[in-house]
């Protein structure tokens, strides 16, 4: 019999306190109520993000800004401490002390920030505390909408043969070394048997024209960008990286439909603490956090931002941490991949 991971187990403990209460999650009055943390929020409430004004991590936290104001009692401040990707408005957040700090987080983030840079000042597992995943997007496998290696009106099936023959001939780009789109097409050319070779831009817009412009035959795209570039006819849009059809693209095939079998992979965003954040207070965040992002007026604004929401218990977190985590860093070990200069202004959300 495998024994528990003592870390592991030490870490679910602490994500678990913060859910010890069954009926916390209840409801959205329950949530507020249900856990006692007197005298608490005494202050402002800080929402650290690691990305610019008008990013997607920004623009989930302002929505949660106001109704987590109402809930509190107090005013939410949305702080940006831009760079490294995400990595300094994390540390930040880790380093908090004072009982009035959570942060607003991508997947690497919380996954696999230390496995690309050992040097990174926190580590994820021992410093932030899970409260709420909040909201998940699938990318979209989209190539250019003529090319010469690939027949006209092929399907997606079609395209990966096509892919399989052109071999290293053929490049993808993404928006960074060690971002979800590069790790995510490392272990779909393992899962498809393609061989295309990886070229780094500045952000995913860049990586759309590169394809327009012919210098790439494919990239994983968020579905926002990759559905108005296939309204346009220039892109095709083969497959969702989602387990199943997703309703963010529900006309795109899923990679299982195209001959990808076992193949889930996803960007999300999610709300953590710093772990020395008291955890009744922990579990009172987590509560309400995970009513906010469920009630019908901010799953309709997640919605179109691009997000599925979810909203789940800090337990759910953990678990979708540790899954990434252990996914994504197999890629990692078996490309030997690790850290570039850091993106500028922090621009490469995935």
């Amino acid at each position: 019999m495998t024994r528990p991971d003592p870390a592991r187990r030490a870490w679910l403990a602490a994500s678990l306190a913060a859910v010890a209460l069954p009926f916390c999650f209840a409801g959205s009055a329950m949530a507020q109520t249900a856990i006692a943390t007197p005298g608490w929020p005494a202050k402002p409430l800080r929402i650290i993000v690691g990305f610019p004004p008008g990013s997607s991590p920004d623009l989930t936290a302002r929505t949660f800004s106001e109704p987590l104001s109402q809930a509190l009692g107090q005013p939410v401040i949305v702080e940006n401490k831009v760079g490294a990707g995400g990595n300094i408005g994390a540390d930040a957040v880790a380093k908090a002390t004072d009982g009035h700090t959570i942060g607003l987080f991508i997947n690497g983030n919380l996954t696999i920030a230390r496995l690309i840079n050992p040097q990174l000042p926190y580590d994820p597992r021992k410093d932030l505390a899970p409260l709420s995943l909040i909201g998940v997007s699938p990318l979209v496998l989209t190539a250019p909408a003529s090319q010469p290696d690939v027949p006209a009106g092929a399907n997606g099936r079609a395209f990966l043969d096509a892919a399989r023959r052109a071999g290293d001939r053929w490049s993808y780009g993404t928006p960074g070394v060690g971002t979800v789109g590069h790790l995510g097409t490392e272990l779909l050319k393992a899962r498809a048997g393609i061989a295309p070779v990886h070229v780094p831009y500045p952000g995913y817009p860049q990586v759309a024209t590169g394809m327009l412009g012919g210098q790439l035959q494919m990239a994983l795209l968020p579905p926002a960008l990759a559905l108005a570039q296939e309204r346009t006819g220039k892109l095709r849009l083969i497959g969702v990286t989602s387990a199943g059809r997703s309703a963010l693209a529900p006309g795109v095939a899923s990679m299982a439909e195209v001959g990808v079998k076992d193949f889930n992979l996803e960007i999300w965003n999610a709300f953590a603490a710093p772990a020395g954040m008291a955890a009744p207070v922990r579990a009172r965040l987590a509560g309400v956090l995970a009513d906010i992002a469920r009630s019908p007026d901010v799953r309709a604004k997640l919605f179109q931002q691009g997000w599925q929401t979810v909203g789940s218990s800090p337990e759910g977190l953990a678990n979708r941490i540790d899954a990434d985590t252990a996914t994504l860093g197999r890629v990692i070990r078996e490309q030997g991949i690790r850290a570039e200069l850091s993106p500028p202004d922090g621009c490469r959300p995935w």
